[in-house]
């Protein structure tokens, strides 16, 4: 992990961290708790929060867009909160909302606390400002990515730990053998993009997360411009 120094906000330190040290560090959390599945399977992502941080989740009415929240204190994190609505929904897609705002502010958690252990700061942002805003949220009916960056940097990281958690990449790759098909002159197991909605279907039944966080990760594990390096 790299720091510099953070322009604007609330926070003098900025940590930077590449899209591998981030799947690197929740697998490594999730095996240091005996969570990290043998096979591919849904993570336990709320039994994580528990073993690994001493504390239950909190359900409460958190207001409008806003799907949860993480606190900290001096020791570390005093408090994960995911939105009552969410949990009440009752529904499959409802259900993976939750699992994924859980695997949100798991990454918070994870890849923040840090910042707050010496200044007893108890939230990541000052009261008024979500720690959720709903456009990095990767929640049914709309993309992650769906529009640019907008320098908040802790939701688009704690957004990045949702695939590290919830779709482990060595098991979403031993997830999906019928959709690898052999290509180029040595015929090397590529990933088969012609059918990345039908993949992305079975990978969220398998992890039971929603279809659009599939996708996404599928595409972060394969992402387009290494299909001619594949070929190779």
């Amino acid at each position: 992990m790299k720091t510099s120094k953070s322009k604007g906000g609330h926070l003098s330190e900025r940590p930077y961290y590449t899209n591998s040290e981030i799947d690197r560090i929740c697998r490594a959390q999730l095996e240091g708790v005996g969570l990290y599945p043998t096979s591919p399977e849904p993570v336990r992502i709320d039994r994580f929060i528990e073993k690994r941080f001493n504390l239950s989740i909190s359900y409460d009415d958190l207001g409008p867009e806003i799907l949860g929240l993480t606190k900290f204190g001096k020791s570390g994190v005093k408090e994960v909160v995911v939105a009552r609505a969410l949990e009440e929904e009752n529904t499959t897609s409802g259900e993976r909302r939750v699992r994924s705002t859980i695997a949100h502010e798991a990454g918070h958690c994870l890849l923040h606390a840090h910042l707050f252990t010496s200044t007893g700061q108890c939230s990541l942002f000052p009261d008024g400002e979500s720690t959720v805003p709903k456009v990095l949220c990767r929640d049914e009916g709309s993309s992650p990515l769906s529009k640019s960056y907008d320098g908040k940097w802790w939701e688009y990281q704690a957004n990045r730990a949702i695939g590290g958690f919830l779709l482990p990449r060595e098991l979403v790759i031993k997830s999906i053998p019928e959709f690898m098909v052999p290509r180029g002159l040595l015929g090397i197991l590529a990933f088969d993009d012609t059918r990345a909605q039908a993949a992305g279907a079975h990978v969220a039944e398998v992890f039971n997360v929603n279809p659009v966080v599939a996708r996404f990760r599928l595409s972060e594990i394969f992402p387009a411009d290494t299909v001619g390096q594949q070929l190779l």
